[in-house]
């Protein structure tokens, strides 16, 4: 196990609770990992704008930028009424963000390399897109799979190409995610395992385990930038479907 690169993904039971109504509902190194991104999260924040002052601190600039970057990608994309979701936008970016960045450290369990997490903060965006669209368009919302234009002939074809599309979208949406961070610390762990394994063979194998070195150095810092954008696209994306919320018409 200790070579192999999946284990680092292995959820165990720290607190078995196997029975609870006829679900599985124990408490695991997963549930743990969020637990502690909640909090990483929260308490940065807290702290960073507990004494606001006008020449901010290092965390009160680093809060202030998170602010004003996903309030400009939300505007971007769903123009000012979209603010009405900045909660729920920022909540999600720094989630994915702060989770992708504890992965990053030796024995911290990575949760967005789950899939079952990602699709489930998918099927979030995705809900929140369905019910506010039914809630404040009602009908009108299934305007979102009829382009404005589309001759009568083609609208069963391309509605069917358009609900096809939405459908697809929290799949590709967690996917993405899961899919990056995943092979991005299976690499690491490959070429980690390089470097130990050509160690044991002397002075030859100590020469031929710098290639492997430089490699896991320059991968440990993409993987950081990728950390980072992995959480910028799943926030833009969730901005350009609630944008679809907001104004259902092509």
């Amino acid at each position: 196990m200790a070579n192999d690169p999946t284990a680092q993904f292995v959820t165990n039971k720290i607190i078995p609770l196997e029975n609870v109504g006829g679900l599985d509902l124990s408490f695991t190194n997963s549930s743990l990992a969020m637990v502690g991104t909640v909090a990483l999260a929260s308490s940065f924040l807290y702290f960073a704008t507990a004494k606001r002052g006008l020449i901010p601190s290092r965390g009160q600039s680093i809060a202030e930028s998170a602010y004003e970057f996903v309030a400009s990608m939300l505007r971007d994309a769903a123009g000012t009424e979209g603010m009405r979701f900045f909660p729920f936008v920022f909540s999600l970016f720094m989630f994915i963000l702060v989770a992708n960045l504890l992965g990053m450290f030796p024995y911290f369990f990575t949760v967005t390399a789950q899939i079952i997490v990602t699709f489930a903060l998918s099927m979030l965006v995705m809900g929140t897109v369905v019910v506010y669209g039914v809630a404040k368009h009602g009908v009108k919302f299934l305007g979102l799979f009829v382009p404005d234009g589309i001759p009568g002939i083609l609208i069963p074809l391309v509605a069917a190409i358009e609900v096809i599309s939405f459908l697809s979208r929290p799949i590709s949406l967690s996917i993405r995610l899961f899919a990056n961070m995943l092979a991005g610390h299976i690499t690491l762990k490959v070429f980690a395992g390089f470097i130990v394994s050509m160690s044991s063979l002397g002075a030859f194998g100590i020469g031929g385990a710098i290639l492997p070195l430089v490699m896991v150095v320059a991968l440990t810092g993409l993987e950081f930038l990728v950390s980072f954008l992995q959480a910028y696209v799943f926030a833009v994306l969730t901005c350009m479907y609630l944008n679809d919320a907001l104004h259902p018409s092509h």
